[in-house]
């Protein structure tokens, strides 16, 4: 699955000139308001700190990405998409779609229903065993 949703990405990675990890923070930043912090990239997502590093740092010089110190804890740094990555958000939404068609073609709506069930249930059960070390 992941190798068909990279294949309806290459379109967009070749006409930005971006790579994979730059398109997966973007599309997370954008699909994830609130969610605005390279360490919340990396544990939701799954995805080693260096990768994560390196494409923010690339996204930055690009200007597609702006860093905002925190307020309150100057460690902390938000990430934002700046106004040059909204044509960008908009053609991933786009492929988003198509995959999402693509994936559940030949389903029945009742199919369907179930797998956005099962998928927001498996959701949850991530985002639990995720705090589970936490606590």
């Amino acid at each position: 699955m992941t190798k068909l949703y990279e294949q309806y990405l290459e379109r967009i990675r070749g006409k930005y000139g971006l790579s994979q990890i730059e398109i997966t923070i973007i599309g997370f930043l954008y699909n994830n308001p609130g969610k605005d912090t390279a360490a919340e990239i990396v544990e939701l997502r799954m995805l080693p700190k260096g990768n994560v590093s390196q494409g923010v740092e690339l996204l930055v010089k690009k200007g597609f990405l702006r860093r905002n110190t925190d307020r309150t804890d100057r460690r902390k740094v938000h990430l934002s998409l700046e106004e040059t990555a909204i044509p960008l958000c908009n053609e991933i939404e786009k492929v988003n779609q198509s995959f999402k068609e693509q994936l559940l073609q030949g389903l029945t709506q009742q199919e369907k229903e179930t797998y956005e069930k099962i998928n927001r249930q498996l959701m949850k059960n991530i985002e639990k065993g995720m705090n589970f070390d936490e606590k």
